[in-house]
């Protein structure tokens, strides 16, 4: 079970997690969130990350070109869409950059289950979608067959009902903070709790 740990924005951020090692880390590009960050901080930031994590883009809905030239100039390797990017777009940033492409999906329905089943995005995030650390009806997406990652609500806590669902990656944010900031305690907790679930 992968671990993606979203929503860095300072140099101690990337020394905490060189030190906890995730498999993935996430710079938020949409300005409206509280976690976002700019292209030139976020290459500042790619700089001190160690090469063996991946670094994500979390966009909303920006323009195709915005998110190629982040990925062509290696700032990150894997696009996340999280706003209402359609198959379309999808395609063409997978066609033009050649890079992994995360579609997230909002799940409050079934039928937004079988929606992220079919996108022909790389792979897919199923996330409560409010951004405010709660999980959402984990039970809706009993039927999802190809991995996933999943995010909303997650903390060191309830790891272990989360890989009770055995999904790909666990995706965690708000659950690693504390006054907004990520906490190098709970990320290494989390990190910890996720090895404790991989022994047994």
């Amino acid at each position: 079970m992968k671990v993606k740990m979203c929503g860095l924005t300072r140099t101690e951020d990337i020394a905490a997690v060189n030190e906890c090692r995730p498999d993935y880390i996430g710079f938020v590009f949409a300005q409206k969130s509280k976690r976002a960050v700019t292209p030139e901080q976020a290459a500042v930031l790619r700089r001190l990350l160690d090469k063996d994590i991946q670094a994500v883009g979390v966009f909303v809905d920006e323009p195709l070109s915005n998110v190629a030239a982040l990925l062509y100039s290696g700032v990150i390797d894997i696009a996340q869409l999280h706003g209402q990017e359609d198959d379309a777009y999808i395609r063409q940033l997978q066609a033009e950059t050649h890079c992994p492409v995360i579609k997230a999906f909002r799940i409050h329905t079934a039928q937004e289950a079988a929606k992220a089943q079919n996108s022909p995005a790389d792979m897919i995030l199923l996330d409560a979608g409010a951004g405010d650390g709660k999980t959402f009806d984990w039970s809706l997406i009993q039927y999802v067959t190809r991995p996933y990652f999943l995010a909303g609500g997650l903390s060191p806590e309830n790891v272990q009902a989360a890989a009770a669902l055995h999904p790909y990656a666990l995706d965690v944010s708000s659950g690693i903070e504390t006054n907004g900031h990520k906490d190098k305690e709970k990320m290494t907790a989390f990190m910890n709790a996720v090895r404790k679930e991989e022994i047994l």
